[in-house]
């Protein structure tokens, strides 16, 4: 890593040459596969699907007991508190590139929740402050194309690229969320099914080894 210049990961490299691996398109690009690498759902889709994937995160973080918050994630040093907060806080950053042009950034990302977050509604209610967040902004954007340029810790990406990896790794926290209610023993309300996925770049698991 040190050898080649790359300051995070993943990445893909070619000898003495590397892409970042956040974005398959490009890493499709750098390796010259015969692929089409783009986002397959447009950014109205996208959207709609950012509400149906936060709606559900609010649905099943109300549901976890607040003495389980501190519960450490499997095999993870995070515990619930903070993925519930993360799996909001990505689109809240998301939403401050997209309407204010500021950069992505690797600690925007994983900022701690704050201090006062300490129950699963207060959770939920700064997730459906997100939702409310992107519905504005979708709102009022201009260039519904998703083709404008903007900055992350990784490259310059296409909007559309960007919303698309913000909505599947929301998603992909979501799949966590109905896994570690189900760990503690309830049922998540209306748990979302592969269908709600579709089109999206998931991982095949739920948790990576």
């Amino acid at each position: 890593m040190r050898k080649l210049g790359a300051r995070s990961v993943p990445v893909v490299s070619r000898g003495d040459k590397f892409t970042f691996a956040q974005n398959i398109k490009h890493v499709i690009a750098f390796l010259d596969l015969k692929e089409d690498g783009g986002p397959k759902l447009s950014p109205t889709q996208l959207v709609e699907r950012m509400n149906v994937i936060l709606g559900a995160a609010q649905r099943f973080i109300r549901q976890m007991p607040d003495d389980k918050l501190e519960t450490l994630l499997p095999n993870r040093p995070r515990t619930y508190r903070v993925l519930g907060h993360h799996l909001f806080r990505l689109t809240e950053h998301f939403v401050e590139c997209a309407r204010d042009g500021a950069a992505i950034a690797y600690d925007g990302l994983v900022a701690p929740p704050p201090e006062d977050m300490r129950t699963s509604a207060a959770i939920a209610e700064y997730g459906a402050n997100v939702v409310g967040q992107v519905n504005a902004w979708w709102a009022q954007e201009k260039d519904k194309t998703g083709k404008r340029p903007v900055q992350t810790y990784y490259g310059q990406q296409e909007l559309h690229e960007l919303m698309e990896r913000t909505t599947w790794h929301s998603g992909q926290h979501v799949r966590q969320w109905m896994m570690m209610l189900e760990m503690a023993g309830i049922k998540p309300d209306q748990p979302l099914s592969d269908a709600d996925f579709a089109g999206l770049p998931m991982p095949q698991k739920v948790w990576d080894e």
